[in-house]
Parts: C-alpha cells; sequence; structure tokens
C-alpha cells in the first residue's frame, strides 16, 4: 500500500512571540519541519503535503529545501485541525492510498513508530497513536475496550472515571486517503471554539461501524513546541539522547552536559571531546580526532587523529586531514589542510590549501578578500611560514618555501625560496623618552583645563 503524509504546519505559534513561523524553531539547528519530515520519509511516501498557514512562503521554501517533491497548500483561516487536513484534498485527489497526518511542531516521532501505525493499519480502518502520560493533566482520554478506540474524549467533557485515564490522544493517525476526507466532511465545529477538531473522526467512524485502533509510543515522541520554554525542554531532550548515542558508540565526552550536538552530527570511536565543544550542521569527526575545550565546528570534516583547538573555530569547508593540528584561536574556513599540517595559534586561513607536514607560524592570515570577490591562498608542502605573515590572495607559496616572520606576501614565492617583505627597522637614540616627555606635557595641559 502507498502511503501520503499530511503534515500540519500552518499555527501561527503566539506563545513563542516570534515573527518566525512555529515549525522553522530549530532543534539541534535544524527547523522542527524538518524533523518531522525526516521521521516521515522512513515510510518511503509517494506525496508529502506540507499545510501551511502563517509565514506559508517561509516554511514551503524550508520544506521544498528538504524535499522539492513536497507539495504546499494552504490554510488560509484557522479553523481547526480536521479543517486543516482538508485542504490537502485537492493535492491527494485520486491518491488511494494511506495517509499519515503528522505534525510540523512534534519533532520527535521515531521511524518504528510510523511503520507500527502502518502494520496497524491493515487490520483497522482508522489507527490513533496514543501514549501513557506521566501527568495526563488536560491531554485527550483515548476510552478503549481491548484493541478497540471507542472514542477520544477532551478533558473538560470527560467524567471522572474518564479524566483517571493515562493513555493519552497525539493527535496522529494513519487512515485510508479517501475514507478520512469522507470522515472530515462529517466533522461539525459545534464546540465551545467554533473549531473543526480532527479527533472527531473516531467517533465518526465508530458510528460507520469501523475499526479503530490505537498504537502507543513512548511520550517523549509526542513532545510538543508551543512556547520558547518548551522548544528549550526539546532541545534538552534531543541533546541528552544524541549525547547517550555518541557514549554507547565508543565517544569520549569529558563533559556530556556542556558538549552541543546538531542533528546531523557524526563522530567516530575513540574520539575525545573536551567540555563546551559546539557542533553546527554538517559536522563529521573521523575516530580518534580530539576536540578540546571551547571549540566550535560547523559544515566541516575532521579526519583520523587530528587534534582541533582549544578555543578553535572550523567553518563550512574546513577540511582537516589525518594527524593535522589547528590550535587555539584558529579560524578555518573554506580550506583544505593537508596531513601533518600545523596551524596552533591565533591566525586565519579561508579561502586556501596548505601542503602536508606545512607549519603555519601564530598570526598567520590568508587575505582573501578584496572587498568584492574571494581569492585563494595555495601553501605547498613543508613550508615554513613565519609568525604575521600576511599571504594576499591570489597567491601561492612554493614547496619547501619559507616567509619571514613580519612578512607581507604579495607574489608567488617559489619553492625552497625565503620570502623576506618588511620594512628596514630604524632605531632613533633618546627618541623614545623625548616622545613620552611630550605626550605626558600634553596631558597634563589638558588635564589642567578640565
Amino acid at each position: 500500500m502507498t502511503t501520503a503524509l499530511v503534515i500540519l504546519a500552518a499555527g501561527k505559534g503566539t506563545r513563542m512571540n516570534s515573527d518566525l513561523p512555529k515549525v522553522l524553531h530549530p532543534i539541534a539547528q535544524v527547523p522542527m519541519l524538518i524533523h518531522a519530515m525526516r521521521a516521515g520519509s522512513v515510510l518511503s511516501p509517494e506525496h508529502t503535503v506540507i499545510v501551511t498557514g502563517h509565514g506559508s512562503e517561509a516554511v514551503a521554501k524550508v520544506a521544498r529545501a528538504e524535499d522539492e517533491g513536497a507539495q504546499i497548500t494552504v490554510q488560509e483561516d484557522q479553523l481547526g485541525t480536521a479543517h486543516a487536513v482538508a485542504q490537502a484534498r485537492s493535492a491527494l485527489s485520486g491518491f488511494e492510498g494511506d495517509v499519515v497526518i503528522l505534525y510540523g511542531d512534534t519533532p520527535f516521532l521515531q521511524p518504528d513508530t510510523l511503520e507500527r501505525m502502518i502494520e496497524a493499519r491493515s487490520g483497522n480502518d482508522l489507527v490513533i497513536l496514543g501514549f501513557e502520560a506521566a501527568d495526563p493533566a488536560r491531554y485527550g482520554r483515548l476510552v478503549m475496550t481491548g484493541d478497540v478506540l471507542e472514542r477520544i474524549v477532551e478533558f473538560k467533557d470527560a467524567s471522572d472515571e474518564e479524566r483517571s485515564i493515562t493513555f493519552c490522544n497525539s493527535g496522529l493517525l494513519a487512515c485510508n486517503a479517501q475514507l478520512l476526507f469522507s470522515l472530515i466532511d462529517e466533522v461539525g465545529n459545534d464546540n465551545a471554539s467554533g473549531e473543526y477538531y480532527l479527533t472527531d473522526v473516531v467517533e465518526i467512524a465508530r458510528r460507520r461501524g469501523l475499526n479503530v485502533t490505537a498504537v502507543a509510543c513512548d511520550e517523549a515522541q509526542t513532545l510538543g513546541v508551543n512556547s520558547r520554554a518548551d522548544l528549550a525542554a526539546a532541545d534538552a531532550v534531543f541533546q541528552a539522547r544524541a549525547r547517550a548515542e555518541l557514549l554507547d558508540l565508543g565517544v569520549t565526552l569529558m563533559a556530556p552536559d556542556t558538549v552541543y550536538l546538531a542533528a546531523d552530527t557524526v563522530v567516530g570511536r575513540d574520539t575525545v571531546i573536551e567540555p563546551n565543544v559546539v557542533f553546527g550542521p554538517g559536522v563529521t569527526v573521523e575516530s580518534g580526532a580530539t576536540i578540546r575545550a571551547f571549540s566550535h565546528l560547523e559544515g566541516c570534516h575532521v579526519s583520523r587523529g587530528a587534534v582541533v583547538g582549544p578555543y578553535a573555530r572550523l567553518r563550512p569547508g574546513a577540511e582537516l586531514a589525518e594527524n593535522t593540528r589547528v590550535g587555539n584561536f584558529v579560524e578555518i574556513k573554506n580550506a583544505e589542510i593537508a596531513e601533518g599540517a600545523k596551524i596552533n595559534h591565533l591566525s586565519y586561513i579561508g579561502d586556501a590549501s596548505v601542503g602536508a607536514a606545512t607549519n603555519i607560524g601564530a598570526g598567520t592570515i590568508t587575505c582573501n578578500y578584496d572587498g568584492v570577490m574571494k581569492h585563494k591562498t595555495t601553501i605547498g608542502e613543508n613550508v615554513f611560514v613565519g609568525s604575521n605573515t600576511m599571504l594576499v590572495a591570489p597567491v601561492t607559496v612554493g614547496d619547501g618555501a619559507m616567509t619571514a616572520t613580519g612578512t607581507v606576501v604579495t607574489r608567488d614565492v617559489d619553492p625552497d625560496a625565503l620570502a623576506v617583505a618588511r620594512a628596514k627597522q630604524e632605531n632613533k637614540p633618546g627618541y623614545a623618552r623625548k616622545l613620552f616627555d611630550m605626550l605626558k606635557a600634553k596631558k597634563a595641559r589638558r588635564d589642567k583645563k578640565a
């Protein structure tokens, strides 16, 4: 049976107090909507329909960047969840498979849960996802008779007996597409909010004599985000889970709670990560590397045996080969650092390639930007770049060459050559004392006037 995803992403998220649509707020530096889309992708859906509302253009852009085939439909008026699903009708016209309803602000749904929902669909007309709540609070209760879901009762309408139920509604469901839209056609809005609730399809289905059941998952998978506090809590849940996975994979985290991971961070075993390291999107660290304290990595690749930091920054396009050294207060951007090369402190290497076994001295800068365009610096193998060297790109330093401390390199340096480009030093006897006396007298006059 083919499957379609309908992801509800129309909410403004008033409690977020933000101009950004709620579903675009990030968890582990990835928008919540993308978390939902990636969870649903395990079903290999034939259609993915995103129901947008507030900030529709921004939501659509993010969705299509993840899946260029995503279909976008707009819920112009926010009239409830059943009304939102109804907006996907035209996008799924003629589709005979199953629809799985997801929410763009529920980012932790696991693939195996979706698979179990689809399995349950083989013997039931409608499948609801529920969870055992530690604190049921005001969740809708799932009233079960054996495996049969009789109805969903909202907290405000529940009896004391029904309120004692801890099996609660997540809002997610699976159903044949045409049947689902048929059920939605019967949903009314005779309630305090005047909205069309998707939960009403259960009662309608039961009236028709259809088979309805509920599949259970752990409560953490159903965690929704409606406020900044919820967002912080959700991110903490992700981080705790991701850190635990790294530890299980053989990665050493010296202070786990201080390491921040992105959704796609990949770290090989026997890597050591010191405290207060931040991983942005797109980072791969191979086995046996060391990431020292207070480093920030994004969009980069770190090979085996490399040492990064402390206080290093690897920006997108940084490619570190095996056994490289990038030390304190070094920034690498869009640069390839070959095996055994060292950039140990206080340097910026951008839009460059650095050859094997080359040593970059402190305070070196590749001057890659002319105010309009970026230019590349090429440094060969076994080069010694003296401290405080400025390499004005585009420029090439040949294999085995050397630059003197304080050199400004504006022309290519031949292999094995020494580049020296600095002004001649002059020492003027007694001038320091004269200058200090003059400055002190000037300061005294200014203080007297004040």
